[in-house]
């Protein structure tokens, strides 16, 4: 089958770095999604596996259509029925860009309408009326350039909903934000297990948590569900065997320096609690402390952090009080590298200090940087040799 990860704006090589640990070497990108080949037991480990992916799809077909009698024609002539029953429930999920069907919702509209005719002909002759009990499937279509792109999207629930966050708390951190960030940070536990990893601005606790599933091993998405389990039509095994792969590759017993701070005690509680329904409570040092406090714990470590931005929490003085002060914090610790995500245009000059690297991403909708800041390099190890 033919099959698409929609990934984040800037997130793309993450993903890919990602697929190619996975075994998927070839994966090109294009148009914001990541195509590559696979089978169902693909679709179950990309879904279980994927960290910074959005969601999995197996595309269906493409077409030109600029009328919605050649959107409904398209959409008519797939051959539905096998891929739904009489009784799914059918939700349609549409974007439009550079193209004369412009409306989504009414495309929508037409689309399903189309979806439903093919079923009623091919499986119920003289059928009315359809109630939509069963299985949930999202129809996703995309009209770009006047060209359609129809696929079935096997997760249902996006691939950031890990199933561990169940407390609400003010502007979260998407999970497969989150991971992304980490990924293009220096902290590579496989590489160096004993590097610290610390956020000072946990709130509830998305970064370290993410940090420690990374670190274990854990896959994202062990402990949830998605649509495709429910499809009549898959392999009964598929998810069994990725999650048994998934159980089997987790390091129990990996010990980690996971260091995770915030000056809101309903942060850290909540917090506390999400890590040990991700299954890492035990793997996160966190505490209520206030940024200007804050100091390493070990040595060439990373710091990486989502602080306030002043849209919803803080003004704006308060915001680059706090920076300034996160700066001089940081500043202190010379042979620790920073990552920092932010709206603020003017972040640099309030920290202190110009980054090395910047890198554009969104989060809920508000354009940020992510900011790298490079530590002193550690010293090599010295290779043991033998004599005689």
């Amino acid at each position: 089958m033919d099959l698409l990860v929609p990934v984040a704006a800037g997130a793309e090589g993450v993903v890919k770095r990602q697929l190619l640990s996975l075994g998927y070497p070839k994966a090109p990108a294009f148009d914001g999604r990541i195509q590559l080949s696979g089978d169902w037991r693909d679709v179950a480990r990309l879904n279980l596996f994927l960290r910074s992916g959005e969601r999995v799809l197996v595309r269906l077909a493409k077409f030109p259509a600029v009328t919605f009698d050649e959107l409904y024609d398209g959409f008519y002539s797939l051959p539905w029925e096998d891929w739904l029953r009489v009784d799914s429930r059918i939700l349609m999920d549409g974007k439009s860009a550079g193209s004369r069907l412009a409306a989504v919702k009414a495309a929508g509209g037409v689309a399903k309408k189309a979806i439903i005719r093919r079923l009623a002909d091919k499986l119920a002759p003289g059928r009315k009326t359809f109630d939509e009990s069963g299985a949930r499937t999202v129809v996703d279509f995309s009209v770009l350039r006047d060209v359609v792109t129809v696929s079935v999207d096997t997760s249902g629930e996006g691939l950031h909903k890990r199933g561990y966050r169940d407390l609400a708390y003010t502007a979260p951190l998407k999970e497969t934000l989150a991971a992304t960030l980490i990924d293009l940070s220096l902290w590579h536990p496989d590489a160096d297990p004993e590097k610290p990893f610390a956020d000072p601005f946990c709130g509830s606790g998305t970064l370290p948590i993410e940090a420690a599933m990374k670190g274990l091993h854990i896959p994202p998405g062990l402990r949830r569900r998605f649509d495709f389990e429910n499809w009549a039509f898959v392999p009964a095994d598929a998810a069994a065997r990725a999650r048994e792969e998934g159980e089997d590759g987790i390091l129990r017993d990996r010990r980690l320096h996971i260091f995770a701070s915030d000056i809101s005690p309903e942060a850290v509680s909540a917090a506390r609690r999400h890590a040990k329904r991700a299954g890492v409570g035990d793997r996160i040092s966190f505490s209520v402390s206030d940024v200007r406090d804050f100091s390493a714990r070990g040595e060439y470590g990373a710091i990486v952090c989502n602080p306030p931005y002043g849209e919803r929490l803080f003004g704006a003085e308060e915001v680059r009080a706090l920076y300034a002060a996160f700066g001089r914090a940081y500043r202190a610790l010379p042979e620790w590298s920073a990552y920092v995500l932010t709206s603020r245009p003017d972040f640099e000059r309030d920290f202190g200090r110009r980054a090395d690297r910047k890198k554009r991403f969104f989060n809920a909708n508000i354009p940020c940087t992510f900011y790298a800041f490079f530590g002193a390099k550690p010293p090599r190890k010295a290779e043991g040799r033998e004599d005689g």
